[in-house]
């Protein structure tokens, strides 16, 4: 196994079985900036022109896959995503999603809001029944985004997206696997190895063919994802505006329900 690159927050190691264990360490929570997504989209940018890399394996340090923004101590402005000059977050969504490779996520912990969003780029999830799935959006007072809109439907069903978004509420490993959130469920000790046996058997397939039939089955994923943040964006910079916006992060902050005045 060998390092590849340096990148903030990113570990990568490729081993002999030509995958890159693409490491996310950025706190318990793995909470996301734009300095983190900027690294992530560059190690795979990176990795899509590394000859000894044919699979990712997307995976995190910490109690959580990714706990999404950083809305602590109130704000509604999550810390860290003060994109002047920098573009959008959303613009590093995209990229992650043009990437040519097949990913592998193995989700150890939670996954929420645009944390879930990060866990929909991958082509498979292997979790365990301690992760947890939540597009808790709503429950902050505002429209979901990373793409959500478009990629939580078109994996799981409409009716289950439905459910997830209106209610905002946490989904555990064994019930994503049997809504077809995650494709394999095992105790959280084989995670690891389990997500990495997988990678492995799509690596051992020809790596141009693989690349050539993901670009045909995610044909205008890209663009689609694209258009679902660009519409995302717009609904949540005036959401954030709201007083319910407020009481949203400051009920979450609280570990409480909302008290929402539809103001």
């Amino acid at each position: 196994m060998s390092k590849f690159g340096d990148y903030l927050n990113i570990n990568v190691d490729i081993d002999d079985d030509y995958v890159a264990t693409v490491e996310m360490d950025n706190g318990e929570l793995n909470h996301f900036d734009m300095d983190m997504l900027i690294s992530l989209a560059d190690c795979f940018d990176d990795l899509d022109k590394e000859a000894s890399c044919r699979v990712l394996l997307l995976c995190s340090t910490g109690r959580a896959f990714s706990a999404g923004a950083n809305f602590q101590g109130g704000s509604t402005t999550p810390k860290g995503l003060d994109n002047s000059g920098r573009g959008h977050l959303y613009d590093q969504a995209v990229r992650l999603f043009s990437n040519k490779k097949p990913i592998v996520a193995a989700v150890n912990g939670a996954a929420i809001g645009g944390g879930l969003g990060l866990a929909l780029v991958p082509d498979f999830r292997v979790a365990c029944p301690e992760a947890r799935f939540s597009a808790n959006f709503t429950r902050l007072a505002i429209h979901p985004g990373f793409g959500l809109s478009y990629t939580l439907p078109k994996l799981i069903g409409q009716q289950h997206a439905y459910d997830m978004f209106y209610t905002g509420r946490r989904v555990k490993g064994e019930e994503a696997h049997s809504m077809g959130l995650v494709d394999r469920l095992v105790p959280k000790t084989e995670l690891l190895a389990e997500a990495h046996s997988l990678a492995k058997e799509l690596a051992i397939s020809a790596p141009l063919a693989i690349v050539s039939l993901r670009e045909t089955l995610r044909k205008g994923l890209p663009e689609m994802v694209k258009a679902a943040t660009d519409r995302e964006l717009s609904e949540q910079n005036w959401l954030f505006k709201s007083a319910d916006a407020k009481e949203g992060v400051v009920a979450m902050a609280e570990r409480r329900n909302p008290n929402f005045s539809g103001k």
